[in-house]
């Protein structure tokens, strides 16, 4: 498995070896030592799995400590542009993002840590996102930010107004839920 850390150090891209040969591929999508070596030390108590046409965007979504998710995340089909924002305040990088693409085919996975917003575009119809959470969804302590925040000033890759839930839709401004939220680990 390669593992990089990005402009956010505490987020990391991983790829695991897959397998590729006439039947398909295979790859380990998790494995407790294997990942405790690469730097991530959570348990993991919780997996989702969304399915979204193309131009959904579903975030930017967290939850306060002391339920703060951290989430490994992966594609099992099609395409997303997924971001991790830092909304851990006092952190050096507070209110910077990273961005990458996740595919079925590069297998990459994303790992972003308690404290962080998570978003994502589908990028493809009948895509097919995983999360595995080290946190239960607690609905009094989920929150959402605006995915287009003037502030944040995310890239997504966007032709078009994405599709999203009334929630999302409705989600204020970074600044605002800040004032609100304590957003630490």
């Amino acid at each position: 498995m390669q593992v990089k850390r990005l402009t956010i150090p505490e987020v990391l891209l991983l790829q695991p070896r897959v397998f590729i040969d006439e039947r398909g591929c295979f790859y380990e999508s998790w494995n407790r030592e294997r990942y405790h070596e690469a730097g991530i030390q959570d348990d993991f108590v919780q997996d989702n799995v969304s399915i979204s046409k193309k131009g959904v965007l579903r975030g930017l979504h967290a939850q306060r400590a002391p339920h703060a998710q951290g989430k490994l995340v992966s594609v099992l089909q099609g395409r997303v542009y997924d971001v991790a924002v830092d909304a851990r305040q006092g952190s050096a990088t507070y209110g910077q993002w990273v961005g990458v693409e996740l595919t079925r085919t590069n297998g990459f996975q994303l790992y972003v840590p308690p404290g962080f917003l998570h978003g994502f575009l589908a990028l493809e119809d009948d895509t097919i996102f995983c999360y595995k959470c080290t946190a239960d969804y607690t609905h009094g302590a989920e929150f959402s930010v605006a995915w287009n925040d003037p502030t944040l000033r995310i890239e997504w890759p966007l032709d078009a107004s994405p599709c999203q839930s009334l929630k999302d839709s409705k989600a204020p401004l970074f600044e605002e839920v800040a004032k609100i939220h304590a957003m630490t680990a």
